[in-house]
């Protein structure tokens, strides 16, 4: 369970941090860049750059709920994956370990939601540009600013 939790933290809570500010960043300066420059910030502007935030937190507490649930049934899985980074980080070759199977309920759809997760994001991003009042970078950084916020915030709690 010690290695589980390091393998959150490692490869969950730090990506998830680091990429979630840069595209917060991006995003919020993107927003300020279309209110200052282009004189095109409108209320629809707040209510759709809104939208997309918080389908990128709904995507985001899905995913992180999911991996909840494999460290609560699996966690020898997520053990085995940060076995495989040490193995792969040393020096000497090494016998690598076996990832273990993740066996429940539903793991054949899991794909398939990644997938309709995915485009949902990216889809949310082309239509608040396509039709919407958010220019491109804004309406492509803030839903995945959602996502990764949202998995570090829902993950801080369970691993400390």
């Amino acid at each position: 369970m010690q290695q589980a939790h390091e393998y959150v933290k490692a490869y969950i809570l730090l990506p998830s941090g680091l990429v979630g500010l840069i595209c917060l960043i991006g995003g919020v300066g993107g927003l300020g860049y279309q209110l200052i420059a282009t004189d095109s910030y409108t209320w629809d502007t707040f209510y759709q750059s809104s939208g997309l935030i918080t389908v990128g937190v709904v995507m985001g507490v899905v995913q992180t709920r999911y991996h909840q649930y494999l460290l609560r049934r699996f966690p020898e899985v997520l053990a085995t994956r940060m076995r495989q980074a040490a193995v792969k980080q040393g020096s000497k070759p090494k016998k690598e370990p076996q990832p273990q199977s993740i066996d429940h309920p539903g793991r054949s759809f899991i794909p398939l939601a990644y997938l309709v997760g995915m485009m949902v994001l990216v889809g949310g991003a082309l239509a608040a540009v396509m039709y919407g009042q958010v220019s491109i970078v804004p309406a492509l950084l803030m839903p995945w600013a959602g996502f990764y916020w949202a998995r570090l915030f829902f993950w801080r709690s369970v691993v400390k």
